[in-house]
């Protein structure tokens, strides 16, 4: 089926869905394939549920209804689609990668930007080849500005993610030690992020660019580039400092931006909205609100106090670059009590021993009141005799149970897959 003729299908339903359980009546249903499921088997159930078509790709499951739409691949039919649908849109469009600090990012951008637009943005982690379509295609006639996070484990993925979503501006958080064994390296990530600089350096798009990261100025040249930074010789001038409670303050452009955010690692997401906010033209007093406005929720930068401890939950994700960036903040912050509480960090492949390893190292000579490891690669490796390792987060647990921490100030940080929060129980 031809993509404009399909787009005219989805011109007549209000909304795209892919899980019959989130299916809302009126909707345009696609049919996807995974390795251990074939949603082609919910076709009739979606139409049945209220979808007005449905797109399915296996005849094998074809409903019985002259409003089923048959393509050869419903995935790339969806991607087609919002490429498509996002050609129509002429608006400004931000492609938002980068290692660590994408969804911090985006929602400070989104917190500051809808002080003026009618901004749409990522939800959750709809970052990659489905979650990026599903998003583009939410864009409707009042849509000003379109704010898509795209995320990678791999080279390749952000170039293709680009030419759905065809972004106008552009902005890379940082390049990091995530997913080193997809990108095969710290070099693969670097070349895996700049994709987006390589897209919109062939599309004549913008970069915001952070100008305190000589590698982000190394891999934008030859941009259009909008530049931040602390140095005297940028366009955005940017000065940091943290105020008497420990939160992140920008000043910039004669205005004092206080956030709810701690930690070092958060200047650089913060300094990037306001750059977007002033690119936008935003008035001080908007800029100042947006960042206001922001708390950080789901597990990122989120403190939570409870009626034993103070509580910095970070269990969203890990990798070795924002654990570093992590700890450094944390063993730097005016708390009295800190008891670090770390997990495995997932994706490294061949890198996995000696990343461990030496945030190991790295906590020897931080001097924490309490260290706790989880995880089978903490486990493994040579860790002082003094620091509590276990490996799964049940054993955590129970340990946490039988030797009660309070008045303590606490950080969880892992990766997603080890559950941190599963201890919040027991602080």
């Amino acid at each position: 089926m031809e993509i404009a003729r399909l787009y005219q299908y989805f011109k007549a339903c209000n909304g795209v869905a892919t899980d019959t359980r989130k299916l809302k009546h009126g909707s345009l249903f696609f049919c996807l394939r995974g390795e251990n499921f074939n949603g082609n088997r919910f076709a009739q159930d979606a139409l049945d549920a209220g979808a007005k078509y449905v797109v399915y790709d296996d005849k094998d499951f074809k409903p019985a209804s002259e409003n089923a739409l048959f393509v050869e691949n419903s995935l790339t039919a969806l991607q087609a689609l919002a490429r498509y649908h996002r050609e129509q849109l002429n608006i400004p469009v931000i492609g938002l990668t980068g290692s660590n600090g994408k969804t911090t990012t985006k929602e400070l951008i989104y917190a500051v930007l809808s002080q003026k637009f009618d901004v749409l943005a990522t939800q959750g982690n709809l970052n990659n080849h489905i979650g990026v379509p599903l998003t583009l295609l939410r864009m409707n006639a009042s849509t000003e500005i379109a704010l898509i996070e795209m995320g990678a484990n791999h080279r390749g993925e952000i170039a293709f993610l680009s030419e759905i979503a065809r972004p106008t501006l552009g902005y890379i958080t940082n390049f990091g030690k995530a997913h080193l064994e997809g990108f095969g390296g710290v070099e693969g990530v670097v070349l895996g992020k700049s994709e987006l600089y390589t897209f919109l350096r062939e599309t004549k798009g913008k970069a915001i660019v952070n100008g305190d990261d000589e590698k982000q100025l190394q891999q934008s040249k030859g941009l259009n580039q909008i530049v931040f930074g602390a140095k005297q010789d940028k366009a955005l001038q940017m000065h940091n400092s943290t105020n008497e409670a420990g939160f992140c303050v920008v000043h910039s452009n004669g205005m004092e931006i206080t956030s709810n955010l701690t930690g070092a690692y958060n200047f650089s997401n913060l300094n990037a909205a306001v750059a977007m906010g002033v690119f936008f033209e935003l008035s001080p007093e908007q800029i100042q609100q947006g960042i206001a406005s922001y708390t950080p929720t789901n597990n990122r930068s989120q403190w939570k106090t409870t009626e034993k401890n103070r509580l910095l939950l970070d269990a969203y994700n890990a990798n070795p670059s924002s654990m570093t960036a992590a700890l450094k903040a944390f063993s730097s912050s005016n708390n009295a009590g800190k008891v670090v509480i770390l997990g495995d960090m997932l994706e490294l492949g061949e890198y996995s021993t000696t990343e461990h390893q030496s945030i190991v190292d790295q906590l020897e000579k931080l001097h924490f009141e309490k260290v706790y490891l989880v995880g089978p690669f903490f486990e493994s490796t040579n860790y002082p005799k003094y620091f509590n390792v276990f490996k799964t987060t049940a054993e955590v647990s129970i340990a946490l149970q039988e030797h009660n921490l309070e008045g303590k100030t606490i950080l969880l940080k892992g990766s997603r897959g080890i559950a941190l929060e599963q201890l919040l129980d027991q602080l």
